[in-house]
């Protein structure tokens, strides 16, 4: 039955050579570290007991060590099966060695990127395996073993679903296959009910045939299995008894005689109800123990005690339709086509042309090829049916149609250059020698059969070898000594390789001349290096190395994606790699890699980007200690870094940027710290970038009104219908943004306002009063000097947005020789008194401070002589917030200044230019809105600015979820207008609704509980709701079905538990927009 992914208590991968198992423990414990592994299960990597012990010696082996570990956790002195009560314990087999990737067939790298996984990371056949067993093919299973092959390439539908409905004893794993495919390979014969009668291997098309079910398919045997806890019990008591104590490394150590066991045709054949006792003690059912048997004798008494521990333990089958499996064979031609179709139907993910490489020029790519984990510079055409893995080549490089290169660096192209390549294998091995590390070539045909004898019909570079003989000059002498048989004469064993030269180093070129005539000396080259057959190479491999080698080229194309992610504006997320990096401990490469782009881009957006970069980097070193990623950033040990940055020395700010950085990576706390300064620094650039809307502010001079003559402006709150946060910079500038805004009064007033005048005595007298519904707060000041102004760039320091007011407008300049008193007496012939109010709360989601900004700069322009225009003020306000360094977008502005319903929009590019267009609507229509809209006060407040660092952090990081919702933003925008336009309430309310779930995904928890609760009981009443502006608190704006419906829906609010102080408020669009007037020089101050 359906259930959830199954947490392992146990995982243990089993591979042949003592010598490779740190080197793929690692490789465990690094995707445990990615959360691919699931909730930190045991992770053991053993040795089979001897080489070639058989899977089903692997397999008691390794049941018998999870038993350890798992007695020992739990406090036993011995082994116990009592702990495999609730375990689920996953047994992976590696496997034998395999021609074509040094690393085995389960550290196969697959074409595959997965830009949804929280970790970047090459896909390996062991990961796919992995996904596919933990979310799919095991889920809902009771506890118990699994056992799986990695050797082979395996899928199933996402919707199959295994019934474990009364299920006991052990279940094999099923996937459709058809009759010719089976002849080389394993099937189940079973009955209606899915038990097992017997397993066939090999089998002739007429026994074969007997397994043929309803949908014209056999069931192929695929390598999985499942051992119930009793069934798994019963097998682990067999490893006390002989001769099957010998599969386990306990029996090994007390000197028993090696025995080799299968999984299939030993361990569960006995369990087949269609096979009889004798038959399968004597081994003479189908294809049982084909190779398996050393010793006669011991097999039939290994098999007798099978047959009495397991055979009355239920085998059924669990046939899977869809499913997919694909034996990784010897055949280069088959290993080629799993790398390079275009869909692998076997692990079942799309296949990609290129995948974690940097490729210079991809045009040269034809379909039907792959490049994986590889750095391609300069023209490199690779053709049809080509695979290139793990390889650093330059240019011009021509690669026709059935080649696979693995392992190959950058000084083997010249001897690429030189030879026509099609249908052939060439690869780079790193072995050991002695403690020596070496680089060996081998190179093949794609068609070459291994295994077929020389003197028959083997091949080598895809021509029989006599002609190869011919050709070259090789001698069958040179290739096998006298005492092998002209029979077992084979490609595995022919000494083709050079590994080593008396007097210089060897080249790929070294081998590569064995595709053509020789040259001078070559032969003669040839003759004199030591050399090596396949079978003799692979015992010399060095697996630790090959992944090491891997991973730096890995993280060597990362570097490179970085770069051109960057540069290119690309809104791919390097978030995955970033976390990657750090797991590895790559980080000082990137971070150098990270500097570089920032120091030499000339455009401040990219140089912004890549800080945000480092500082995911540094947060990431942290490993999720050392406090809250949000924080202060104005430590004076940056302040060098800082100051080159704010003068628009970028390249030498990174470079202080990194000196400082040096001294902050010891512990958590100030790597998080250091993150934050970055963070702070990335602020910078981007109110730079911001600045540049700068050059669409204009302004005129008109009469400066007389001393005492009130300057009054009044302006409306605004609602943001949809498209809020796309307004944001740098989604704004990067990505583009448009917002549809609504101009309104609130309660038939409009509650935010200015005013000024001139005074005879030359100071700024500062007067703001705010809130209403919570209590009104009036805050005053004076300011006589210029350092009263010096905190204009601290938001919560008294007055600071009128400070930033008269910095901005110019009425003051405070870097200056001359005084404050100076420059008013010189200019204005006196002061100024500048009185601000709004009468919303704090928190509001209206737009208060961004419009209040507005009337305020408004006001100044005004008192001082100066006049501007509606679209001005809107960049006068992006310019005053970024010296506030509140930053914020352009919406508020819009929404408040310009009349009406609009909608404003900006491109992606800088400089930053908004531009905004009235929302042209029916007749009426503004008077039906206004019937149907209502403000809901929700009692609670929020603070956007906490919102704010979050979204720019993920911006930055480019999250897909981010990338998409800034998309919706901006077309859900662009519905909502058209809505408005048709006068349709409910599709404005489907929009409105949209809106709300855009701004929940671009902030979670901008929703309080309260809140929440609100929106519930009113859902069967609007068309749509939503927070005004971030969330997190301030007004609710619904749409309601029915006009005039505040009484009902105060009535039903007033029966809902848990919402505390709300209250309801009418609106009005104002068509007017924001209002300015000169006041009788003898009337007092006005506030609504």
């Amino acid at each position: 039955m359906a259930g959830e992914a199954v947490e392992w208590t146990v995982i243990v991968l089993t591979c042949q050579y003592k010598d490779s198992v740190f080197a793929f423990h690692k490789e465990l414990e690094v995707r445990q570290d990615r959360g691919a592994l699931g909730q930190r299960p045991i992770l053991l990597t053993v040795e089979d007991p001897k080489v070639q012990v058989g899977s089903g010696g692997a397999t008691l082996n390794a049941l018998l060590v999870a038993a350890e570990h798992l007695s020992a956790r739990a406090g036993y002195t011995v082994v116990t099966s009592d702990v495999l009560q609730k375990a689920r314990i996953l047994i992976l087999h590696m496997g034998r060695d395999f021609l074509f990737d040094d690393c085995s067939r389960a550290f196969t790298c697959l074409p595959i990127e997965d830009p949804a996984a929280p970790v970047e990371a090459l896909t390996c056949n062991l990961d796919s395996l992995l996904a596919t067993l933990t979310h799919q093919v095991c889920k809902g299973s009771p506890p118990g073993v699994w056992v799986c092959s990695t050797d082979m390439l395996l899928s199933v539908p996402a919707t199959s679903e295994i019934d474990w409905r009364g299920f006991r004893g052990a279940r094999v794993i099923a996937v459709p296959g058809s009759v010719s495919y089976a002849q080389k390979h394993g099937v189940y014969l079973a009955d209606a009910q899915g038990v097992v009668q017997d397993i066939l291997y090999q089998g002739s098309e007429d026994q074969i045939r007997q397994c043929v079910g309803l949908d014209g398919k056999v069931p192929l045997v695929c390598g999985v299995v499942f051992f119930s806890v009793e069934a798994a019990e019963q097998l682990l008591a067999t490893h006390v008894v002989p001769p099957l104590d010998a599969c386990t490394y306990l029996g090994l150590d007390s000197g028993a005689p090696p025995i080799q066991l299968s999984l299939f045709f030993d361990i569960l054949l006995c369990m087949a109800q269609g096979v009889a006792e004798e038959v399968f003690v004597r081994g003479q059912s189908p294809g049982m123990g084909r190779g398996d048997t050393q010793n006669a004798a011991a097999t039939r008494n290994a098999r007798s005690v099978l047959w009495k521990a397991l055979h009355a333990i239920p085998l059924t089958m669990a046939y899977i339709p869809g499913g997919s499996y694909d034996y990784m064979s010897m055949s280069a031609s088959d290993h080629i086509l799993h790398l390079t179709a275009h869909e692998c139907t076997a692990c079942g993910r799309s296949f990609c042309k290129v995948a974690h490489s940097d490729v210079a020029e991809p045009e040269l790519l034809e379909e039907g090829c792959s490049v994986t984990n590889s750095l391609l510079e300069g023209a490199v055409s690779l053709g049809p049916g080509s695979a290139i893995q793990h390889c650093c080549l330059k240019g011009p490089l021509q690669i026709r149609s059935g080649c696979l290169l693995t392992g190959l660096d950058v000084a083997s192209s010249e001897d690429l250059k030189s030879h026509v390549l099609e249908d052939v294998v060439i690869q780079g091995h790193a072995i050991r020698l002695r403690d020596i590390p070496c680089k060996v070539f081998t190179l093949s045909g794609r068609h070459d059969n291994w295994q077929s004898p020389a003197e028959e019909n083997g091949t080598y570079l895809n021509v029989p070898w006599a002609e190869l003989f011919r050709r070259t000059g090789i001698r069958n002498q040179d290739l096998w000594s006298s005492d092998t048989f002209p029979s077992g004469r084979c490609l595995l064993n022919a000494r083709l390789f050079p590994v080593l030269h008396a007097s210089e180093p060897l080249v790929l070129g070294d081998i590569l001349w064995l595709l053509g005539s020789p040259g001078a000396n070559q032969l003669q080259r040839w003759r004199a290096s030591w050399r090596m057959s396949w079978e003799e190479l692979r015992t010399c491999l060095d697996q630790e190395m090959e992944l090491a080698s891997r991973k730096a080229l890995f993280f060597l194309q990362a570097q490179n994606k970085m770069r051109k992610v960057l540069m290119g504006h690309n809104n791919c997320s390097l978030l995955p790699l970033i976390r990657s990096v750090v797991m590895e401990g790559y980080q000082e490469a990137v971070l150098n890699t990270l500097d570089e782009v920032a120091s030499t881009t000339g455009d401040p957006g990219v140089a912004a980007r890549a800080l945000a970069c480092i500082a995911d980097v540094l947060a990431c070193m942290a490993k999720g200690e050392g406090g809250l990623r949000s924080g202060p950033a104005a430590n004076k040990a940056w302040a060098p870094a800082f100051q080159q940055l704010e003068r628009g020395n970028i390249p030498e700010g990174v470079k202080e940027l990194a000196k400082e950085r040096k001294k902050w990576l010891s512990r958590p706390v100030l790597l998080v710290r250091a993150a934050r300064h970055y963070e702070g620094a990335e602020q910078i650039l981007i109110r730079q970038a911001v600045m540049s809307s700068c050059e669409f502010i204009s302004i005129q001079p008109v009469e400066l009104p007389p001393v005492g003559r009130w300057v009054l402006v009044e302006c409306p709150a605004r609602v943001d219908l949809s498209g809020g946060w796309s307004d944001t910079p740098p989604i704004t500038y990067e990505h583009g943004g448009a917002v549809v805004d609504l101009a309104i009064l609130v309660d038939g007033h409009r509650p935010i306002g200015a005013q000024a005048r001139r005074i005879a005595e030359p100071e700024l007298r500062l007067v703001s009063t705010s809130g209403r519904l919570e209590g009104e707060v009036v805050a005053e000041s004076v300011c006589r000097c210029l350092e009263d102004l010096q905190d204009y760039c601290q938001p919560h320091a008294p007055g600071a947005l009128l400070k930033a007011a008269f910095i901005c407008t110019q009425v003051v300049t405070l870097h200056s020789e001359k005084s404050l008193r100076g420059q008013l007496e010189e200019r204005f012939g006196g002061g100024f008194e500048l009185h601000t109010w709004s009468h919303l709360p704090h928190g509001s989601g209206l737009g208060t401070s961004s419009i209040l900004a507005g009337a305020v700069i408004a006001t100044l322009y005004r008192v001082s002589g100066h006049s501007t225009s509606v679209e001005s003020l809107i960049h006068a306000v992006l310019h005053l917030e970024q010296v506030l360094t509140t930053g914020g977008g352009w919406q508020d502005q819009v929404g408040g200044l310009v009349p009406g319903l609009k909608i404003g929009r900006s491109k992606a590019q800088l400089p930053l230019k908004v531009e905004v267009e009235e929302i042209a609507v029916p007749e009426d229509f503004r008077q039906t809105l206004n019937e149907h809209l209502l403000l809901l006060y929700t009692g609670k407040t929020r603070l956007a600015r906490n919102l704010l660092q979050d979204v720019l952090r993920n911006w930055y990081a480019r999250l897909p979820t981010i990338v998409q919702n800034a998309n919706a933003l901006v077309s859900n925008a662009e519905e909502c207008a058209r809505a408005l336009q048709q006068g349709n309430l409910a599709l404005l309310g489907k929009c409105m609704s949209n809106y709300r779930l855009q701004k929940k995904v671009m902030a979670p928890g901008c929703e309080p509980l309260a809140v929440q609760r609100m929106m519930e009981a009113l859902q069967p009443h609007v068309y749509g709701q939503s927070l005004a502006g971030a969330g997190g608190g301030g007004f609710l704006y619904v749409l309601t079905k029915q006009p005039r419906m505040q009484k009902a829906l105060q009535g039903i609010l007033a029966e809902t538990e848990g919402l505390g102080n709300f209250s309801i408020h009418t609106v009005e669009v104002d068509a007017a927009g924001f209002q300015m007037r000169l006041l009788e020089e003898d009337l007092p101050h006005v506030e609504q």
